[in-house]
Parts: structure tokens; C-alpha cells; sequence
């Protein structure tokens, strides 16, 4: 039997992220060989994936990054089954680095094929379910490009968000958080009332109106009234013309204004855990 040296689990505990006894026990299982040992985890991880491929995996962390030049930017969660994974440093350490590394991709395909140390990110996610017990995925993928693009993750990365603004100003990134919380907090539809599907559009008509004929209004006024109530919910669910949070005398747009005349929010992205 080869004898394993606690070097060598601690080099395999390292490089798969898998327990100190599990490292063990694939090396003996290898007979001391590194490359089949991290084999062997790895097979481990696609039986325990099979095994969990039903769970709800609706924790987890949300991160957001973005590009050095502040063009571009990624949100992409982690998602576990459990709180408590959630919250394990080294599951925190892991979303990041993959938001890190999802920068450089268009595509959730993509990225999912993009190398992660040695092994593909798909294949590293079912290391890791073998490692950690519990079904990992990719649940959101969302990219942003803009003259300047912010970010903001709410505490406990459990809602990420992206903001662009149409051109850099002397105050571009404090704006851009403070609408990044914004869309963290207030969840918009939409950034604005035109980019508001019109399925959304025909749902919220139709339940105004069977609200006013619930209040006993007649038919005839149904059509105008609703439209009035339409208006009120593209104010309280589009981005620009929500109320801002920190000043409730503005909107978000007249606030984007007062950092430069031109200014504007050219886009959002939002993903949200649970």
C-alpha cells in the first residue's frame, strides 16, 4: 500500500477544494497518483450530482463585477441548496472568482466551457457538488456595456445589480451605485415605460379594469381610467421614473441630471437569489 503524506492530501485539498479525508482517500484509492485521484473526486461529484439534479438550489451568492476601464460588466450566481453553504467563505470565494473570470465572456455557453484552473467551469460545478453535498449551478449569467458601467451587491450577495450611464462624468461612479442600489431595492421592470413588454402592458390594463368594475365604474370610462392607472405604473416600476430612495423630490432620471445635463441611465441588469 503507498503511503500517503499529508503534503500530498494538502496539495489535492488545494487544488480540488475537497475535504481533508476525502483528498485522503482518493490518493489511496489512486495509489498516490495525483492527476487520478482528482479523477476520482471528480467522478464523485457527477454521482453526486445525479443524485441531487432535482434539488432547489435557491441560495446562494449573486455577484457583480466589472472591467478595470468601467465598460463592461458581469453579474452571475452561485446557487446552492442551503443558507449555510451560501454563506461558507470559500463558496463566496469561488462566486467571485467565476465573476471574475465571467468578464471575459459573451455567452453563459461560453463561459461554462471556459477554463477554471485546469478544468472547465461545468466540470469545476460538479467537483464542487461532490466536494460540498449539495447541487451548485449557474443560475444567473447577465452582462452590461456602457460609456460607464457600476455596480452594487446588497449585504449577503443576495441581489446583484449593473448600471450604465451614457457617458463618464466627474461623479460617474457615485451615481452609478446610488441607481444600482436603487434597482437592487425597488426592482423595475423595466428602465423605462417604452422597454416595458407589452404583455406586461395588456396584464396591467386588464386588472385596472376589472378593478374599476369591481368599484362599479361604467364600461364606457374603463379604457380612459386605465390608461391613467398605466401611467401611474410605468412611474412606480421603470427605472428612470421611479422616485428616487435617497430623495424622494426627484426621480431617478432628474437625479442622474444633476451630474450632468446629458446624462442618462442607457441600461440595467438585476439578479436576485430565492
Amino acid at each position: 500500500m503507498v503511503k500517503i503524506t499529508a503534503a500530498e492530501v494538502n496539495k489535492l485539498r488545494k487544488s480540488t477544494g475537497a475535504g481533508m479525508m476525502d483528498c485522503k482517500n482518493a490518493l489511496v484509492e489512486a495509489e498516490g497518483d495525483f492527476e487520478k485521484a482528482i479523477e476520482i473526486l471528480r467522478k464523485k461529484g457527477q454521482k453526486v450530482a445525479a443524485k441531487r439534479a432535482d434539488r432547489d438550489s435557491s441560495e446562494g451568492a449573486a455577484i457583480a463585477k466589472v472591467n478595470d476601464a468601467n465598460t463592461e460588466g458581469v453579474i452571475i450566481s452561485l446557487n446552492c441548496e442551503t443558507d449555510f453553504v451560501a454563506k461558507n467563505e470559500s463558496f463566496v470565494t469561488l462566486a467571485n472568482e467565476l465573476a471574475d473570470l465571467a468578464l471575459s465572456y459573451d455567452s453563459l455557453d461560453a463561459f461554462m466551457n471556459a477554463d477554471y484552473n485546469g478544468l472547465s467551469v461545468s466540470e469545476k460545478l460538479i467537483e464542487q457538488t461532490g466536494v460540498i453535498g449539495e447541487k451548485i449551478e449557474i443560475g444567473g449569467f447577465r452582462k452590461l456595456s456602457a460609456p460607464f458601467v457600476g455596480s452594487y451587491i446588497h449585504a449577503g450577495n443576495k441581489i446583484a445589480t449593473l448600471v450604465g450611464l451614457s457617458e463618464v462624468v466627474d461623479n460617474a461612479a457615485v451615481v452609478a451605485k446610488d441607481v444600482a442600489m436603487q434597482a437592487a431595492a425597488m426592482n423595475p421592470v423595466a428602465l423605462n415605460e417604452e422597454q416595458v413588454d407589452q404583455a406586461t402592458i395588456d396584464k396591467e390594463i386588464e386588472i385596472a379594469k376589472d378593478q374599476l368594475r369591481e368599484e362599479g365604474k361604467p364600461e364606457a370610462m374603463l379604457d380612459k381610467i386605465a390608461q391613467g392607472k398605466l401611467k401611474r405604473f410605468f412611474k412606480d416600476n421603470t427605472l428612470v421614473n421611479q422616485d428616487f430612495i435617497k430623495d424622494s423630490k426627484m426621480s431617478v432620471s432628474q437625479y442622474v441630471k444633476t451630474a450632468g445635463a446629458n446624462l442618462e441611465v442607457t441600461g440595467f441588469e438585476r439578479v436576485a437569489l430565492g
